[in-house]
C-alpha cells in the first residue's frame, strides 16, 4: 500500500523558525507557498494569491472545471475577472451600493470554501503526477475566511491528491467571535501532525534605521514579530516613516489589484501623511467591498479602525458608513449585542434624520430577529419600526419617499409576522409593492422589488395559498434567474404541493447557481426518498455530511436508511456521530432504540426510547418502536398502550396492524377487525385480509371471514395454503 503524505502543523512564534519548519522536506511537490497574514490582502489572502498561480492554467487545460467554479473563484480573486468571465450574476451582485438591500448569509463563505476545496481536488485529480503540498505561514493571523477554508481543506482534502503543511504561532488560532462552523484550531488538532520546528540561530537583518525600516514598511505590516526590523521602525521619525507608508501605498495602488484595497493599501494609507483623509477614504471603499460579498469579520474590522481615524463633525458620512456596516455585520455573525450598543453610541452622537432612521430600522431587526431568543422583543421592534416609518414620511424626494416607505414597511411586515400577525404583514408588504409600481415606473430598484415579491410569496405559503405563493416565486425567478435560495424555495414548495419532480428539478437548478448548499442537497435526498430512489437519497445525505458534519437530520436520514437496508453497523455509527453533534436528540436516539431491537435487546431499547419519549412526547415513532420492545418483554398491556398512544400522533398502517394483532392475541377481536378495516382502506396487503379473517371467524361472521380468505388465496400462494389448513372446505368448493 502507497504511504499517503500527511499535513503538518509547524507551530512556532518566531517567523524565521516556522519558515524553516514549511520547508523542511515537504514530503509532495510544493503546489504554491502562500502568506496568509490578512494584512496583506484582506479575506482571502491565502486562497486568492493561490487561486492567481493556478487559476490560468486551470482556464488553459480545464476550462469547464474553471467555468463550473467561477462564483467561487472571482469572490476570493477578484482579479480573475479579466480572464475568468462571470456566468451568474444575480440582482445582488448586480445591485449599486444605493439599491442594495439584500445581503449575503454568513454562511456564504462556508459554500465559498467547499467550493474552493472541489476546485482543488479537480485541478488536481486532472493534472496527475501524484500529491502537491500547500505551504502556508501565518494562519494565526489569517483573516477568518482563509481560516474556515484551510479547516475545510484539513477536513476534506484527499490526501493523494494534497496535503497541507500550515504554520501557526505557538498557541492554537483563536475562533472569531460568534458561531464559527469550521474552526481552524480544532481541525489542526484533529487532523494534522505537529510538525517538527527547528530551533535556529539566524543572522539577525542588518543595516541602518532607514533601510530596516524600509523593509519593515514593505512587508506590508506583517513583519511585527520580527524585532529587528520593528524596532528599527519604531526609531524612525514619524514623518519619514508616513513617507515610506506613502510610497509603499502608491506602488501598491499602481499594480490595479483589487483585493490589495482590503488589505495593505488600507494600512499604508492609515500609517501614511494623511490618515484622516487618505486613510479613511481607502478603509471606507474596503469597507462597502467586504460588505458585499459577505465577509463580516473584516467589515467589522475595518469599521473599527475607521472608527479611530473618523471625526464625526467633519466626516459624518463615512462615520455612519463605519457605523452602520459594522452593525450590519455583527447582525449576520450572530453578535447583535455589539450591534446594539453601537447604534446607542451612535444615537447619542447624531440628529441626522437620515441617520436615526437607519438606526430605528436596524434596532428594530435587531430586536425582532438577530438578537439571542432570549432578548427578542417584537414590542420594541415594532416601537422601533414605527420610528424608522414616520421618519420616512419627512423625507422631501418622493421617489426616495416612496422607496424608503417600501422598505420600511417590509421592516414591519418582518416584525407583524414574528408577533402573530401575518394578515397585517401581507398588507404590508403588498402596500410596498403596490406603490414601487406606482410611483418608480423606470426599473430601479429591481432588488428590493424581487425582495418584497420574495416575501409575500413565504406569506401566502405560511397562510397555505400555494398556488399565490408560486406565482410569486415563479415572478421572482424571472427577475432574478440566477439566485439560487428562489430556486430552493421554490422546491420546497412544490413538494408541498405533492409536486416532487418538478421540486427535483428547482433542487438541481439550485445546484448548478451556487458553490456547494448542504440544504439544497439534503432536500433533494428527501424528495429522492419520497420517489423511491434509496441509492440516491443515501448518496446526497452522505455529500451533505461531507460538506457540514454538523448537520444532524443527514444522520438521522441517512441511519434510517440504513436500518431499513439491514445494515446495521453503518446505521449505528450514523446515530453515534449524530449523538456527539447533538446528545439527546430524540429522533436519533429513536433510531438507537430501533437498532437495539434488531440487536435482539428489547430492555436496553425500552431504557433508549423511553429517553427520547422524556423529551419529544409527541414522537410517534419513539411509541411504535416501544411497543415492539415491550411485547419482546412480554408486557403486552403496555405494548398496547403505546400503540395507542402512538396512533393518536399520527394513522398510519403499519402501526394499527401491529396493534390488531396484539388486541387479538388479548381477545378483542372486534377492536382488531377495526384496526385492520382501517389499515387496509390504506394499504393493500392480503396479511391485513388474512389477520381480519381470523378475527372475523372468532366472531363468528363468517362469511366476512370467507371473502378475505379467498381474496388472500388468490393473492399470495403461501396463505392459499394456510386458507386450505384453516377452511378446507372453502378452496375446495371454490374449485
Amino acid at each position: 500500500m502507497v504511504e499517503l503524505p500527511n499535513h503538518h502543523w509547524i507551530r512556532a512564534d518566531h517567523p524565521a523558525e516556522r519558515r524553516a519548519g514549511l520547508v523542511a522536506g515537504p514530503d509532495a511537490t510544493v503546489l504554491a507557498v502562500l502568506d496568509a497574514h490578512r494584512g496583506l490582502r484582506g479575506p482571502y489572502t491565502a486562497a486568492g494569491t493561490l487561486l492567481r498561480q493556478i487559476v490560468p492554467d486551470a482556464l488553459t487545460r480545464y476550462p469547464d472545471l474553471v467555468h463550473r467554479h467561477d462564483i467561487e473563484i472571482l469572490s476570493v480573486a477578484p482579479e480573475l475577472r479579466a480572464v475568468v468571465p462571470a456566468s451568474r450574476e444575480t440582482l445582488t451582485s448586480l445591485a449599486v451600493p444605493t439599491e442594495r438591500t439584500r445581503f449575503y448569509s454568513r454562511l456564504r463563505t462556508a459554500r465559498l470554501a467547499n467550493g474552493l476545496t472541489e476546485f482543488l481536488h479537480g485541478y488536481l485529480r486532472r493534472l496527475g503526477g501524484g500529491p502537491r503540498c500547500l505551504l502556508v505561514d501565518n494562519l494565526h493571523q489569517a483573516d477568518p475566511t482563509d481560516q474556515e477554508l484551510f479547516a475545510v481543506l484539513l477536513r476534506r482534502a484527499d490526501r493523494a491528491r494534497l496535503c497541507l503543511h500550515l504554520a501557526t504561532a505557538a498557541d492554537p488560532p483563536a475562533d472569531p467571535p460568534g458561531p464559527v462552523p469550521f474552526p481552524l484550531g480544532a481541525a489542526l488538532a484533529r487532523y494534522a501532525a505537529v510538525g517538527p520546528t527547528p530551533t535556529l540561530d539566524a543572522e539577525p537583518p542588518t543595516g541602518d534605521d532607514e533601510e530596516l525600516a524600509r523593509r519593515y514598511v514593505w512587508r506590508d505590516g506583517v513583519a511585527a514579530d520580527d524585532p529587528v526590523l520593528l524596532g528599527a521602525y519604531q526609531r524612525l521619525d514619524p514623518a519619514r516613516r508616513a513617507a515610506l507608508h506613502d510610497a509603499r501605498g502608491d506602488e501598491l495602488v499602481g499594480t490595479g489589484e483589487e483585493s490589495l484595497r482590503l488589505g495593505a493599501v488600507p494600512y499604508h494609507r492609515e500609517h501614511g501623511s494623511d490618515p484622516t483623509k487618505a486613510g479613511v477614504a481607502s478603509l471606507y471603499e474596503a469597507l462597502f467591498v467586504g460588505l458585499d460579498n459577505g465577509f463580516y469579520h473584516a467589515t467589522v474590522e475595518l469599521g473599527r479602525r475607521g472608527l479611530a481615524l473618523v471625526d464625526p463633525a467633519t466626516q459624518p458620512i463615512p462615520w455612519w458608513a463605519f457605523i452602520t456596516k459594522m452593525t450590519t455585520s455583527l447582525s449576520a455573525l450572530g453578535r447583535g449585542e455589539e450591534a446594539i450598543e453601537l447604534y446607542d453610541e451612535a444615537r447619542a452622537r447624531t440628529t441626522d434624520p437620515t441617520q436615526q432612521r437607519q438606526a430605528a430600522y436596524a434596532t428594530a431587526m435587531l430586536y425582532t430577529r438577530h438578537l439571542g431568543a432570549d432578548r427578542h422583543n417584537q414590542r420594541l421592534a415594532r416601537a422601533w419600526s414605527n420610528i424608522a416609518i414616520a421618519l420616512t414620511e419627512a423625507i422631501e424626494d418622493p421617489t426616495e419617499r416612496a422607496f424608503q416607505s417600501a422598505f420600511q414597511r417590509n421592516g414591519l411586515a418582518l416584525v407583524a409576522t414574528h408577533d402573530g400577525e401575518p394578515d397585517e404583514a401581507l398588507r404590508l408588504v403588498e402596500d410596498g409593492i403596490d406603490r414601487l409600481d406606482r410611483e418608480l415606473d423606470d426599473g430601479r430598484h429591481a432588488l428590493h422589488r424581487s425582495v418584497l415579491r420574495h416575501n409575500r410569496s413565504m406569506l401566502h405559503l405560511g397562510a397555505g395559498r400555494f398556488e399565490a405563493a408560486l406565482a410569486d416565486l415563479d415572478a421572482v425567478i424571472q427577475a432574478d434567474p440566477n439566485y439560487a435560495e428562489y430556486r430552493f424555495d421554490r422546491g420546497n414548495l412544490l413538494r408541498r404541493m405533492n409536486r416532487p419532480i418538478e421540486a427535483l428539478a428547482d433542487y438541481e437548478t439550485a445546484l448548478t447557481l451556487s458553490p456547494p448548499f448542504p440544504e439544497v442537497y439534503y432536500n433533494r435526498g428527501d424528495t429522492r426518498l419520497e420517489l423511491g430512489d434509496a441509492e440516491g437519497a443515501e448518496a446526497d445525505f452522505g455529500y451533505v455530511l461531507e460538506l457540514d458534519p454538523g448537520y444532524v437530520d443527514a444522520y438521522l436520514n441517512r441511519a434510517g436508511l440504513r436500518l431499513a437496508a439491514g445494515d446495521l453497523t453503518a446505521a449505528a455509527e450514523d446515530v453515534a456521530a449524530g449523538l456527539r453533534v447533538d446528545p439527546g436528540n430524540p429522533h436519533l436516539l429513536c433510531v438507537r432504540g430501533q437498532l437495539e431491537l434488531a440487536d435482539g435487546d428489547p430492555a436496553a431499547a425500552e431504557r433508549t426510547l423511553s429517553a427520547a419519549l422524556a423529551t419529544a412526547p409527541d414522537l410517534a415513532a419513539g411509541w411504535a418502536a416501544r411497543a415492539t420492545a415491550h411485547y419482546e418483554l412480554d408486557d403486552v398491556p403496555a405494548a398496547l398502550a403505546d400503540l395507542d398512544r402512538a396512533l393518536s400522533l399520527r394513522d398510519d398502517p403499519e402501526m394499527r396492524f401491529n396493534r390488531a394483532v396484539l388486541r387479538a392475541a388479548a381477545g378483542r377481536h372486534a377492536e382488531a377487525v377495526a384496526d385492520l378495516t382501517v389499515a387496509g382502506e390504506s394499504v393493500d396487503d392480503p396479511q391485513i385480509r388474512w389477520e381480519r379473517a381470523r378475527s372475523l371467524l372468532a366472531l363468528g361472521e363468517t362469511a366476512a371471514a370467507d371473502d378475505d380468505l379467498r381474496a388472500c388465496a388468490q393473492a399470495d400462494p403461501e396463505l392459499a395454503d394456510q386458507v386450505r389448513h384453516l377452511r378446507p372446505e372453502l378452496l375446495g368448493a371454490g374449485r
